[in-house]
């Protein structure tokens, strides 16, 4: 008998299946490829990142795409990274820096503007920064969801939209290294660009989308950044699907350097996990019928702008603006999908406060001490104010009962 998660699931996938002749099994032989231990977890300047980005530019010429690097599919740049945060000039001149390698295919379509399509594929490596992996020792860091993912979702979209007879728009698919250094790859990429930066038209934008839920939904952020987007997303939506938005083009991912060369942007998203950043993001867990349907959205959103010009771009105000600062940390994920009072926790990282005071994942913290959580800037507000060594009694709804537990910072 299926429940009534399982029968939403079904139904949106049969909407998309009229037309979308993509199948799981391709997605899930591109992400085992690149999430292997064979590539070690693709670090940036490593022999895994080097492998994965010479597959995909394979997959871009059996495609037929156009070379649009400075040497061929490819445009090297490097950047140096801060040993730690308090580091000298003097001490920096002393780094190595490291190398790194976008790769960039073109559609040529014959038209006067370009949409960018884009997706990290560098990650984490054996987890030396950015790891919230408890164990001392050193994993690899194979980043299916993180962001293999991505990278297989663009490159079906660009075997679609090369069998399409497009002649509005054309296409620019960009993997980026770098981003988990900080963004370095689309930040080069926007500052040097291989085509006239004025004549791209808009950046769609791919990060951890497979691991679609359909309770959950899809995020999609940026859409203040055109007039257009929120229509033309209702537009497309099928009424099955929820869809999460977000307004600002600010945000932990590549879109934010396409967006602050005022470029209308979207970034798609299917939530936070707490295989995040571990070594237990694995290609075994994706949902591949829900990168299907990832696919199959973006392509409406794509399909429903050709024809109509330039998008016009606005400017959004950046969520960062309202980020308070902090002293402290609880040591959990958010679920940036959640839309109920509180805040969710998707995640629980070991050996930190809250994990300590026995909170778990699906706990939606609804009080901080004296401060009450409605929603995640509350719960921001409320984690500023607490101090280092602070005991703060925090109250969680759990399985519909508000609970107290006592965490110290």
């Amino acid at each position: 008998m299926r429940t009534a998660l399982s029968f939403i699931i079904v139904s949106l996938l049969s909407v998309f299946s009229a037309y979308s002749q993509n199948k799981p099994d391709v997605y899930k032989s591109i992400v085992k490829y690149l999430a292997s231990d064979e590539l070690a977890g693709r670090e940036m300047g490593t022999e895994g990142e080097k492998l994965a980005g010479d597959f995909i530019a394979t997959e871009f010429a059996k495609i037929g795409l156009e070379p649009k690097g400075e040497e061929g599919f490819f445009q090297e740049f490097s950047n140096k990274e801060k040993p730690h945060p308090h580091v000298t000039p003097e001490e920096m001149r002393e780094v190595m820096p490291i190398m790194g390698r976008n790769v960039i295919g073109f559609l040529d379509n014959g038209a006067k503007t370009t949409i960018v399509v884009g997706a990290h594929y560098d990650h984490l490596g054996m987890g030396n920064h950015g790891s919230l992996h408890a164990s001392k020792e050193k994993a690899i860091h194979n980043g299916a969801d993180d962001n293999a993912s991505g990278v297989a979702v663009m490159i079906q979209l660009a075997k679609t939209l090369s069998e399409k007879n497009i002649t509005s728009n054309n296409f620019m698919f960009i993997a980026f290294s770098g981003e988990e250094k900080g963004l370095w790859g689309s930040k080069y990429y926007a500052e040097n660009p291989t085509l006239d930066i004025e004549d791209l038209n808009f950046m769609i934008n791919m990060d951890m989308v497979g691991r679609f839920e359909a309770s959950k939904g899809l995020a999609i952020h940026g859409v203040g950044t055109s007039p257009i987007w929120v229509n033309t997303i209702e537009e497309i939506r099928p009424v099955a699907l929820k869809v999460v938005l977000d307004s600002s083009g600010i945000g932990p991912s590549d879109h934010t350097s396409f967006y602050l060369q005022d470029m209308p942007v979207l970034h798609f998203f299917t939530g936070q996990h707490s295989d995040y950043h571990k070594p237990t993001d694995d290609f075994e867990k994706l949902n591949y019928k829900g990168m299907v349907l990832v696919h199959d959205v973006i392509y409406d959103i794509i399909n429903s702008t050709l024809g109509k010009g330039e998008i016009e771009f606005l400017k959004t105000k950046s969520n960062k603006s309202n980020v308070p600062n902090f002293k402290v940390t609880l040591g959990v994920m958010p679920d940036y999908m959640y839309d109920g009072v509180g805040m969710r926790i998707d995640g629980v990282i070991e050996d930190r406060p809250a994990q300590k005071a026995g909170i778990e994942r699906g706990d939606v913290v609804l009080q901080l001490g004296e401060y009450k959580v409605k929603n995640m800037q509350d719960y921001m507000v409320a984690l500023s104010k607490i101090e280092k060594g602070d005991k703060v009694i925090t109250t969680v709804k759990r399985d519909g009962k508000s609970i107290e537990k006592d965490v110290q910072f």
